[in-house]
């Protein structure tokens, strides 16, 4: 059974044929307008073959009598774009590529400047690149490509499709140079082509210049948003993590086509991380009720649940995933989350080296050694969370192990994991022999250079810091500098040092890092109205930076100024990193400013659970506990806090505050001796 639209160019074709009756086309041949009606019967008859063909599967009979009608046309119209086009279709349909390429070069040898041959020529050697995206490229046939769409541009400047596929080829060869000018060729012509914009939008997603291509696809998508650019510009909005305006294109996307599941799941994705969780929460229940047996956003539901710190109905998501996927191993790290946010720390870490001994194999493939690494560096930072120092020390050099390009990673690990236990002569001798392994590696300098500073040798950690000053990455080495001058109190240097990171800064989120550095460095100083601008400039550009927050507040806290907001702004913080155990202590400190004692008795115990051993904190409850009269346990505060500031490092030492802590401990022994003589 033919097609009906075989049928409908069937009948058109033999009226054709019965107009041009053999003696009408002998007393026609003399006319040029004849040989055209001719050239077009062939053409007819040709396309009729060829959908044929298509409609019953590339017979040979239909194929055959398709390509000689198409020659004859060809023959008769040699400069016919569509017709060379037709039959170049009908090659690649039937994956007659050699075919192809022979039919354009027999006629490239009678006229090297036969354009449309070489555009056939193109298209087949394009056809057999390969797939890029997989890494399987045909080198030789992307030369031959290229040198054919460069002869094309080179006669005819003006065919713009030829300049998108040579700006697309280069693509292909990662020549970012060629393809920029290839596609602003057509710009130049055509400045709202849209396949030029998105192609020159990827160039520069090559390069990493993600600026560029919001910029590039956001003309593109204001103009006439389509599928296909709003996808790319969403992707190019998650690439810098600006996850609000990514949820924002799929919506867009998402009211163009709805029924795609894919596309819900990235809204919902970035709804979620963009902390828009309620709606994200809607969307999931969405894909549930369409497909039930979805796992994945039941998974995410119970992510969401977690941050909103509802366990049970967090537990009862996570629940439902694994009653869908019993085997999977996505919920069973969820899991290790949950247990973590509910201060289970044992239970999380059975649960992961469980997850560990399941996954574990003599060699792992790339990804299954990137997924064992990330495990290992939870389960270390859990085993750090819950003081077991030689367990987390054993995890981290376990990571490093796993080949070398996780080996200086896990030597940071281990560093750090001894600085954090306050343990500062084993993590200088682990960074002293990292060094030595790594000496290139930037990292372990750093790590290294910044112990140097904890110890007081504030101008041989700088020159290590200097000596990674290359014009690539300078931005973070000078942050890092000033960082290491902080130590020493240097407050000049560091301030130099924030100005070079500030020239290099691009993106309101590298401002963000400098302006937070420069208000902690005047707060230092004392200079605290500068402080407080430094603060608020970062909370203009970003309201939820938690760490600004907590600064700011505390600051106020601490002076007994502005309290209300003081409490309002660490508040704030809290709600977006809820078992941050600085951000309790300074809610804590807000509350005894305020004469709350009660809060803040609850809210610095709290901070000492997640603190484990901060001078600071002890401190404060000592004077929250010696305000209501518990003089005995003020005191037991006090010591704790003497004896964590002895184990600080030589940076973090502070005379003055031990000073002061040292004048309340000794205040407290003289009135507890005299309470105890009445």
């Amino acid at each position: 059974m033919i097609h009906p639209r075989v049928l409908s160019l069937l009948g058109s074709v033999l009226l054709l044929a019965g107009a041009a009756a053999p003696q009408e086309r002998a007393e026609a041949a003399k006319s040029a307008a004849a040989e055209k009606a001719n050239a077009y019967y062939h053409f007819a008859m040709g396309h009729l073959y060829a959908e044929l063909a298509g409609a019953y599967g590339i017979r040979g009979e239909y194929f055959n009598k398709a390509v000689e009608h198409l020659k004859s046309a060809l023959k008769i119209d040699p400069t016919n774009d569509y017709i060379l086009e037709t039959l170049t279709e009908l090659y690649v349909a039937s994956n007659q590529l050699r075919a192809a390429v022979q039919e354009a070069e027999d006629m490239l040898k009678k006229n090297p400047d036969h354009l449309p041959a070489r555009r056939m020529l193109g298209r087949i050697y394009t056809r057999l690149i390969g797939d890029p995206q997989q890494g399987q490229i045909q080198e030789e046939m992307v030369k031959r490509a290229i040198e054919q769409y460069q002869i094309v541009t080179a006669k005819e400047p003006s065919d713009l499709d030829s300049w998108l596929t040579l700006g697309r080829l280069y693509r292909v060869t990662r020549n970012s140079v060629q393809a920029e000018k290839a596609f602003r060729r057509v710009l130049e012509a055509d400045p709202e082509n849209e396949d030029a914009l998105t192609g020159l939008a990827m160039v520069y997603s090559d390069v990493g210049d993600t600026q560029s291509v919001v910029a590039m696809l956001k003309k593109v998508v204001d103009k006439a948003p389509t599928l296909r650019t709003l996808l790319a510009l969403a992707n190019a909005y998650e690439q810098m993590r600006d996850y609000g305006n990514a949820a924002l294109v799929l919506k867009q996307a998402n009211q163009l086509n709805g029924a795609n599941p894919q596309i819900k799941r990235a809204l919902a994705q970035n709804l979620l991380y963009s902390d828009q969780t309620d709606q994200a929460l809607e969307l999931y229940r969405q894909l549930i009720a369409d497909e039930p047996r979805d796992a994945q956003s039941h998974l995410r539901i119970a992510e969401i649940y977690r941050s909103k710190r509802d366990f049970a109905q967090a537990r009862a998501a996570l629940n439902k995933a694994r009653e869908l996927e019993s085997d999977s191993l996505e919920a069973r790290y969820e899991e290790v989350n949950l247990l973590e946010a509910e201060g289970k720390f044992d239970e999380a870490i059975a649960v992961l080296r469980g997850i560990l001994e399941q996954t574990a194999k003599n060699e792992y493939q790339p990804p299954e050694k990137a997924n064992r690494a990330m495990f290992l560096e939870r389960l270390g930072y859990l085993q750090r969370s819950a003081r077991d120092v030689a367990g987390a020390v054993e995890t981290f050099r376990a990571l490093g192990q796993l080949g070398p390009e996780y080996a200086s990673r896990g030597a940071v690990q281990v560093i750090e994991t001894y600085r954090q236990a306050k343990e500062f002569k084993q993590a200088q001798q682990e960074a002293a022999a990292a060094v030595r392994q790594f000496p290139k590696d930037r990292v372990v300098q750093v790590v290294y250079a910044n112990l140097l500073a904890d110890t007081g040798k504030v101008d041989e950690a700088a020159a290590q810091v200097r000596g990674l000053l290359k014009g690539d990455g300078d931005r973070e080495v000078y942050l890092t500098l000033a960082q290491i001058y902080e130590k020493g109190k240097r407050f000049r240097d560091m301030q130099k040092a924030l100005e070079d990171a500030e020239k290099l800064s691009k993106s309101s989120g590298e401002m963000e890092a400098v302006l937070f550095m420069r208000g902690a460095m005047f707060e230092k100083m004392k200079n605290y109205d500068a402080a407080e601008r430094e603060f608020r400039k970062v909370l203009e550009a970003n309201p939820k930076n938690a760490g600004a927050l907590n600064y700011l507040g505390y600051m106020f806290a601490d002076r007994g100024v502005k309290l209300e907001e003081a409490k309002s702004l660490i508040e704030r913080a809290l709600e977006i990193d809820p078992d941050n155990g600085a951000y309790l202590d300074s809610l804590g400190w807000a509350y005894y400013r305020l004469n709350d004692l009660e809060n803040a008795e609850k809210y610095l115990r709290l901070a000492l659970e997640q603190t484990h051993g901060d001078p600071t904190v002890h401190d404060h409850l000592g004077d929250v506990l010696i305000a209501q009269g518990k003089v005995e346990e003020a005191i037991q505060q006090w010591q704790k806090s003497l004896h964590e500031w002895q184990r600080n490092s030589q940076a973090e030492s502070d005379p003055a505050e031990v000073a002061k802590v040292s004048k309340k401990l000794e205040g407290a022994r003289v009135r507890l001796a005299r309470e105890s003589k009445r």
